[in-house]
């Protein structure tokens, strides 16, 4: 075949062009930043379609549905063909993808196929409460809080390491707590399976062992001619494993990742399956996109640069048509302030130069990083959004509405009855238990709480709670746009009641009504909600209306996947780039370089690098006590010299009681005289 055949092939470079006309076997897409991976997985999916393959027989798994919504319109639009044709592809997440096939098989699975999904704080949760019942909060020693002990168990099932091993090298504080945590888990693992809820852990886990049943494995993985996988470099083993035990029969499987851009060990992802996936799948066909179509060359010097010093790595030099002049600058500043003041000055020259705001990015390891930052752009009047704190889902009131609406999914779920319990009056944790095992006893069946004997004060409530659930049971699982409206009705003064700022809040909650009438079933809509959720109301509302313009704020993890035209990366010391909390072993500091190495090729055209030699230990003004830091380990002189060094002196007024002048100024008389 030849590229004419199709016009849209020529458009792809010869690598591309590779990697989209493969015909089977497995194949192995390195693809550097900004080299148009995404390009590459839609074209594939349109090639694969054109020469005939159904699109009910490919899976392509991305880490979020947009992106794999963004794929798939792509690939509709270059075949000219209607989106209810590439609607038919299997398209998302890992977890989207566990939760349709478990739910389809959940007879062998040996599940209930209307079981639940809690998200990472409803699981933090549950074991907190689990926590307290086997009294492991009341210990004369700090026991490990719910966050740090959900972050242990899932290192624990998704790096298949053992608990030991797990405490020893990442949690040692709670190393003493071992027996007790064993204990822990598997009380949570027993009431999730008697309450009918799975986390996100166990989505993964539960298809993991799934395919490990042949017959199971050679069913599920028989659906599909074609697997296509995004991102392979953020897989973690679990995932890998469920990769293998589809393609035993078939060994059409195409991934594509850049082991450069693997940041993401704290979740257990491993840079392994990109480097070994030649040995698990015999014959891959490697091929490398190295042609960037984002930064201009001299950026693209610096970062080949960085990268270069990982140990172990696929070996790709990226380069771009872009030729552009000037070269990224590493600026040394004197402390935080003067670090502050540099970047500010930045932005606002250019912006002055036709640069908006939102094009421009502050790039940062931790979130605490940019603190002295927001109050300096808050003092010179900058809007700016911040990423990388608190999700849309996890805010009090939205999590509100959901347990609403899992209390009628699921009736068994405990931790949702427990939240909306307790926002009725008169109603605490002991009179909720209450209300739960009185739910239990009548085969949990929500409309007979209405048959509890609550305190005086709590029973108005309970009884439009009861009329409540009994109006959307009858509802039925359609309509959840519907079914939001009418718990809006009921939930709307308790919102004003416990909650501060509620118009913003209640204007959230008529959003998700909004958002919920574009599906069919509540089970879809709650489905997609919790396993894709959006990061704010604006995943809501659609783009910015044109006069709106705001600073980009981000930590370095959640900048992954864009790009600005200009990008600050602050605070490129040691300490804090690489953190020192993660210089452990060769293997955390390699990340800590990949990750510097994400933040760098995030910038389009302009890139700073800058670094405070002086830090203070407390707010500027309130403390001298301060230590001095050294640039990065990873700006070597080899790196450095891709680069413009900066070191920008800055002369500080200091206060002086002791000028001596001769001549006395009689301000005090003047004063009085005012009023004589």
């Amino acid at each position: 075949m030849t590229k004419e055949k199709h016009n849209w092939l020529n458009e792809l470079n010869p690598q591309q062009y590779e990697a989209v006309t493969h015909i089977d076997g497995p194949l192995l897409v390195v693809a550097g930043a900004g080299s148009g991976k995404t390009r590459a997985l839609a074209y594939r999916v349109a090639y694969l379609i054109s020469h005939g393959v159904s699109p009910d027989r490919i899976l392509l798994l991305t880490f979020t549905r947009r992106a794999a919504e963004e794929m798939l319109r792509r690939a509709a639009l270059v075949t000219e063909s209607s989106n209810s044709v590439t609607s038919r592809v299997w398209g998302g997440t890992f977890h989207s993808f566990a939760n349709r096939i478990l739910r389809m098989y959940s007879q062998t699975a040996d599940l209930s196929p209307d079981f639940t999904v809690i998200d990472r704080t409803d699981a933090e949760d549950l074991l907190d409460v689990i926590r307290n019942d086997m009294a492991f909060s009341q210990k004369e020693s700090r026991f490990p809080r719910k966050s740090t002990c959900l972050a242990i168990y899932s290192r624990r099932v998704n790096g298949n390491e053992e608990l030991e091993t797990i405490l020893k090298r990442v949690f040692p504080w709670c190393e003493m707590w071992k027996e007790e945590l064993k204990a822990l888990f598997r009380e949570y693992v027993e009431r999730k399976q008697r309450q009918n809820i799975l986390d996100y852990d166990d989505l993964l886990l539960y298809l993991y062992y799934l395919l490990q049943n042949d017959e199971a494995a050679e069913s599920i993985g028989g659906r599909f001619d074609h697997i296509l996988v995004d991102e392979y470099q953020d897989t973690n083993k679990i995932q890998a494993g469920i990769l293998i035990g589809m393609r035993h029969l078939n060994h059409n499987i195409m991934v594509v990742g850049d082991d450069a851009q693997s940041i993401y060990g704290f979740r257990s992802a491993t840079i392994r399956n990109m480097l070994d996936f030649p040995k698990q799948f015999p014959g891959t066909t490697i091929v490398t996109l190295e042609q960037n179509y984002r930064s201009i060359q001299p950026i693209l010097d610096s970062t080949n640069r960085v990268i270069g010093q990982a140990q172990e790595r696929y070996s790709k030099d990226l380069w771009s048509e872009r030729i552009g002049e000037q070269r990224p600058k590493l600026i040394t500043c004197i402390d935080e302030n003067h670090q502050d003041d540099e970047v500010i000055r930045l932005i606002l020259d250019h912006y002055e130069q036709g640069v908006p705001l939102h094009k421009q990015a502050v790039l940062f390891r931790a979130a605490s990083h940019s603190n002295s930052l927001e109050l300096a752009l808050t003092r010179k009047n900058i809007p700016f959004h911040k990423y990388g704190g608190l999700r849309f889902l996890e805010t009090s009131h939205v999590k509100d509405l959901i347990s609403f609406l899992r209390i009628l999914e699921n009736p068994r779920d405990e931790i949702a009855w427990f939240r909306v319990l307790q926002l009725l009056n008169g109603i605490g944790p002991v009179t909720a238990a209450s209300v739960f095992d009185h739910i239990q006893s009548n085969g949990f069946n929500p409309s007979t709480i209405s048959s509890f004997k609550v305190p005086v004060a709590a029973r108005k409530e309970i009884i439009e709670f009861g009329a409540l659930l009994s109006d959307l049971t009858n509802m039925g699982d359609e309509n959840p746009g519907v079914q939001i409206n009418r718990i809006h009705q009921f939930y709307k003064p308790i919102l004003w009641r416990n909650y501060e700022n509620a118009e913003p809040r209640e204007n959230d909650i008529e959003h998700m009504g909004l958002l919920a009438a574009g599906y069919k079933s509540r089970r879809q809509f709650l489905t997609d909600l919790i396993l894709d959720p959006p990061t704010s109301t604006g995943d809501l509302a659609g783009p910015p209306i044109k006069d709106e313009d705001w600073l980009v704020l981000s930590t370095i993890h959640s900048a992954k996947g864009l790009e600005w035209d200009v990008v600050y990366l602050i605070h490129a010391a040691d300490g804090c780039l690489p953190s020192d909390m993660s210089t452990g072993t060769d293997e955390e500091i390699e990340e800590e370089l990949r990750l510097t190495y994400v933040a760098m090729t995030r910038a389009r055209d302009f890139l700073y690098v800058l670094w405070p030699q002086r830090y203070y230990l407390r707010p500027f003004g309130l403390s001298d006590r301060h230590n001095y830091a050294q640039c990065s380990r990873f700006f070597t002189d080899f790196v450095v010299n891709a680069m413009e060094e900066i070191k920008v002196c800055r002369i500080v007024n200091r206060e002086d009681t002791n000028i001596q002048i001769n001549n006395k100024a009689d301000i005090a008389s003047r004063i009085r005289y005012m009023w004589e």
